[in-house]
C-alpha cells in the first residue's frame, strides 16, 4: 500500500464504463471474458469506488484520435463498426477483420471510449499541481498509428502521453510490465527526449520485438526477460532499472501500464510473477512524480486481472483490502467464468482473496546480465 503521506491532494479517480460490460471480441477470442467491469464491480462491493471518486469515460470523437492517428484508418474503424463487415482491402491496409483484431459490435465505440479516458486523465492530470488517476481501460499498447495489431484498435498510451505535452507538461515517463512489448508505444514515440519508455516483457513472445539493444533512438529501454520471471527478478528489475531511471529522468507524468497477463495464471504468457510485483512497482513509483497514470492492458484471466486491477486502485486510495473477501466481493468472482474454451476452474483462494501469496525465486544470471547491460547506456 502506498504511504498516506504521499497521497496527492486530489483524491484518486477511477475511469469506467459500461461499454465493457457484455461487449466481448467474438467467442473465440481471449477478449471474450469480462475485465474492467469486474473491478467496478469488485471495487463498489469494496467500498472503494464512492461516486466522487468515478468519472464515466468520455468516448473520443474521431478528430481528437487524429492527434495520432492516420484520419483514413479512424474513417475505416467507424465504419467497420456501422456496416459490420470489411473488404479485404482494408483488412490488408488496417488489419481489420483478422482473428487478433476481429469485427464486433463495439469495435470502435469500445476502444475510443479507452481513448478518451485516458486523453482525459491526461488533460486533468496536466491542469493540477499533483494527482492520479486510473483507466484500467486503457493501456492498449499494440495498436499502429494506421492499423489495428494485437488486440489493439487504438494506442491510448499514446495519444495520453501527446495529450499531456500538448497540455503543457515537459516531461512524461512510460513503464510499461504487461508480458507483451509495447511495440506501438516505441513506434509512436521513439527517438522523443521529451518521453521516457521502459518495457519489461517476455522473450521470444509476441509481437517478438523489443530486444534489448533496441534503444529506439536514445529514449526506449527494452528489457525481455525469461519465462518464469518471478517476483524476486521483477524487484531486481524495479530496483536496478525502472526506479534508477525514471527517478533520473525527473518527469512530471508517470504513466504505468500494468498489464495483468504476466501473472502465473494468464493463459499468454509464461511468466510466474504474483500480483504483488505489480503492486510493488506502482509502491516504488508512485512517489517518483507529482501526477500518476495507471492503465490497464493485457489480462486474458478473468479472475486475476480483476483481483489485479482492484489491488492497484485501492493502492492508489490508500486503502487496505480485507485478507477474506466479503460474501459481496465474493460473489462477483464466483460470477465469472472463462466464457467457453474449456479451460481449468480457478483455484478457490481466486475466489475469497485478492492478494496472491508471493512468488519469489532465484534471480537468473543471465536477468542480471541484461540489467548490468541497460545500467551501462
Amino acid at each position: 500500500m502506498i504511504p498516506t503521506a504521499l497521497m496527492p491532494a486530489m483524491p484518486p479517480i477511477f475511469v469506467g464504463s459500461e461499454v465493457y460490460r457484455g461487449s466481448s471480441y467474438g467467442a473465440r477470442h481471449p477478449l471474450r471474458v469480462p475485465r474492467v467491469s469486474t473491478v467496478m464491480d469488485l471495487s463498489r462491493a469494496l467500498g472503494l469506488l464512492p461516486p466522487d471518486s468515478y468519472r464515466t469515460s468520455p468516448r473520443a470523437k474521431a478528430a481528437a484520435l487524429t492527434l495520432w492517428h492516420d484520419p483514413d484508418y479512424i474513417t475505416a474503424l467507424q465504419q467497420a463498426e456501422v456496416e459490420g463487415q470489411v473488404s479485404p482491402q482494408i483488412t490488408a491496409r488496417h488489419g481489420l477483420g483478422t482473428l487478433s483484431n476481429p469485427i464486433f459490435p463495439e469495435m470502435f465505440r469500445r476502444p475510443a471510449t479507452g481513448a478518451g479516458g485516458v486523453m482525459w486523465a491526461a488533460e486533468t492530470l496536466a491542469g493540477l499541481p499533483a494527482g492520479a488517476i486510473h483507466v484500467p481501460g486503457g493501456g492498449t499498447h499494440h495498436g499502429m498509428r494506421d492499423r489495428a495489431n494485437g488486440f489493439c484498435y487504438l494506442n491510448d498510451p499514446v495519444l495520453g502521453i501527446l495529450t499531456a505535452r500538448r497540455a503543457g507538461l515537459a516531461r512524461v515517463a512510460y513503464v510499461d510490465i504487461d508480458a507483451h512489448h509495447a511495440d506501438g508505444v516505441e513506434a509512436g514515440l521513439a527517438g522523443d527526449p521529451s518521453v521516457l519508455l521502459i518495457s519489461v516483457h517476455e522473450e521470444n513472445r509476441w509481437p517478438f520485438t523489443g530486444a534489448l539493444t533496441d534503444d529506439g533512438g536514445g529514449n526506449v529501454f527494452n528489457l525481455p526477460v525469461p519465462r518464469g520471471f518471478n517476483d524476486t527478478e521483477m524487484r531486481a528489475v524495479l530496483e536496478g532499472l525502472i526506479l534508477p531511471r525514471v527517478a533520473e529522468f525527473k518527469p512530471d507524468l508517470i504513466v504505468l501500464q500494468a498489464g495483468a497477463d504476466a501473472v502465473s495464471e494468464d493463459p499468454l504468457s509464461r511468466l510466474a510473477l504474483s500480483n504483488n510485483a505489480h503492486r510493488a512497482v506502482l509502491a516504488g513509483l508512485r512517489p517518483l512524480a507529482p501526477r500518476f497514470l495507471l492503465l490497464g492492458g493485457g489480462g486474458y484471466n478473468p479472475w486475476t486481472v480483476g483481483r489485479l486491477w482492484t489491488l492497484l486502485w485501492a493502492d492508489l486510495l490508500g486503502q487496505t483490502v480485507p485478507d477474506v473477501l466479503p460474501d459481496a466481493a465474493q460473489a462477483v468472482l464466483s460470477a465469472l467464468s472463462w466464457q467457453g474454451g474449456g479451460r481449468a476452474a480457478p483455484a478457490p483462494t481466486l475466489l475469497t482473496q485478492l492478494q496472491d501469496a508471493p512468488r519469489a525465486g532465484p534471480v537468473r544470471p543471465d536477468l542480471r546480465d541484461r540489467l548490468a547491460r541497460l545500467a551501462a547506456r
